[in-house]
């Protein structure tokens, strides 16, 4: 569909050729595409908003003021070559909100291409950028308006009331396409459009991309005519932010600015159209974690009567705050009921579990069975070396046999953790789930089943508030 789309362009540009631009033209004609250089096989796809004539009756295309008095041509294009219009006029009113942003386009474009007499259906091409999702379409031409209206098809009877548009639709996933229906020769055709899209995010940058890159071909011929491009900008990032800006394509004038929001606008008389993309990148700056909730309802003639709903968290800059350290114990249990898989699928997950820690973390693991192993008598920073050494002392002492006694392992757990301050005691508890000693164990610890039959720590618990987790398919096991 977009190679057909760039061959009826191809036949539009050769077309347009006969149109007669006066001597006081502005811009060359269309440059022809050589085959041979041509390598980018998407190049008449447009990078911009675009407005085509399709011609289907290669006789009807000369200049409406002036005409040319080519030689007629006869027979059709099938199918109907485009030809793209001269544009007048281009704005763009863009609104960020958190990681979206809400574009509304106006255009205005002139019918140069067909005799004044005749008339020939328009097609409206919008590229959009990430994600783009579009919200409607409004048209002006001479004693007509379209625009797009959301219609909910609650019953069979609502189909009869909508109009079908037969050539409109996705061109590719980010060009949306609608044709505007029979216009005269010469006729201006002022066009709003609007979508959302969404902002890129990495590395702590948002960026704004908006396709703003036109072709030489659709500047107005004649130097006297007015060419004005148009961008607002405006940026709402959510109270107690800060919005730093940090590159932009366009020169952008700040308006105003106050808490979480800054305004921009850009407003040029040019000699040719923007030869670029537009986009705007800037980060979010904050003291301390903000978030909140967004809450939109409807509007009583709204179709659609459904809440709405959108839940941000920025978590700001914190470099120079206090972070609070882990003190972990893991309590592992290498009974003779832990043989084989569960012991191997314990020991992947506690190794993971440690990767995780940071170096101004602490921790300890003891294992137990009839007697209790300690890699260390009291808790250790979470070094790499560190890291290193209780791996090999896990895969050393994990050796699965014996009964299971967890009341001494817990009992030393919780001595190591007794003179904790200013950071946060956890102690994880990986075991089966069968034990001795049951009414001497202390609750409000985590726990980690490691068989199907997870249900008999339940009934060990009850008189706690306890956190029991599951796990029975052990090749799915990660910390």
């Amino acid at each position: 569909m977009a190679e057909a789309f760039e061959a009826a362009v191809e036949d539009g540009l050769r077309l347009s050729k006969r149109i007669y631009l006066g001597k006081g033209r502005a811009v060359a004609p269309p440059k022809p595409a050589i085959a041979m250089v041509r390598e980018d096989v998407h190049s008449y796809l447009p990078a911009s908003p675009m407005i085509y004539a399709v011609i289907g009756n290669p006789a009807i295309v000369d200049n409406p003021d002036i005409p040319s008095y080519q030689p007629h041509v006869y027979g059709r294009c099938d199918p109907p070559a485009l030809i793209p219009l001269q544009m007048n006029g281009i704005s763009l009113e863009v609104d960020c909100y958190l990681d979206t942003a809400f574009v509304t386009a106006t255009g205005s474009w002139r019918l140069h291409c067909v005799m004044g007499s005749r008339s020939c259906d328009c097609l409206l091409v919008v590229p959009m950028g990430e994600q783009g999702s579009i919200l409607g379409f409004k048209v002006d031409v001479p004693r007509k308006s379209y625009s797009t209206q959301l219609i909910a098809l609650d019953n069979e009877r609502d189909t009869g009331k909508m109009t079908i548009i037969e050539d409109g639709g996705f061109l590719k996933p980010h060009i949306f396409t609608l044709t505007i229906p029979q216009v005269d020769g010469g006729t201006n055709l002022s066009v709003q459009f609007s979508w959302s899209q969404k902002l890129l995010y990495s590395n702590g940058h948002f960026t704004l991309k908006i396709p703003f890159n036109f072709p030489e071909y659709v500047t107005p011929a004649g130097k006297k005519i007015s060419k004005r491009e148009k961008i607002q900008l405006n940026v709402n990032s959510g109270p107690g932010t800060e919005v730093l800006c940090k590159t932009t394509s366009h020169p952008l004038k700040e308006l105003w600015r106050q808490a979480g929001k800054l305004a921009f606008s850009y407003e040029s008389e040019v000699l040719t159209w923007s030869s670029s993309d537009f986009f705007f990148t800037y980060t979010i700056s904050s003291s301390h974690t903000v978030g909140s909730v967004l809450l939109n309802s409807p509007s009583l003639l709204d179709v659609d009567q459904r809440e709405m709903f959108c839940s941000y968290l920025f978590p700001g800059n914190q470099l120079n705050e206090k972070v609070f350290r882990k003190e972990v114990v893991f309590v592992v249990d290498i009974s003779g009921s832990m043989r084989e898989k569960p012991i191997d699928d314990a020991k992947n997950a506690l190794v993971a579990a440690l990767s995780k820690l940071d170096p101004e973390d602490l921790f300890c693991v003891i294992a137990f069975n009839d007697e209790t192993y300690l890699f260390s008598s009291s808790l250790t920073p979470a070094t790499v070396e560190a890291i290193e050494n209780v791996t090999q002392w896990i895969n050393l002492n994990f050796i699965a046999g014996g009964g299971t006694n967890i009341f001494l392992p817990l009992n030393q757990a919780i001595g190591m953790l007794s003179n904790s301050s200013n950071s946060i005691p956890i102690i994880f508890l990986i075991t089966d789930g069968q034990f001795t000693n049951q009414r001497k164990v202390y609750p409000r610890i985590y726990t980690l089943g490691l068989v199907a039959a997870v249900y008999t720590l339940n009934p060990q618990w009850r008189t706690g508030t306890p956190n029991v987790v599951s796990a029975s398919h052990f090749p799915h096991l990660h910390a």
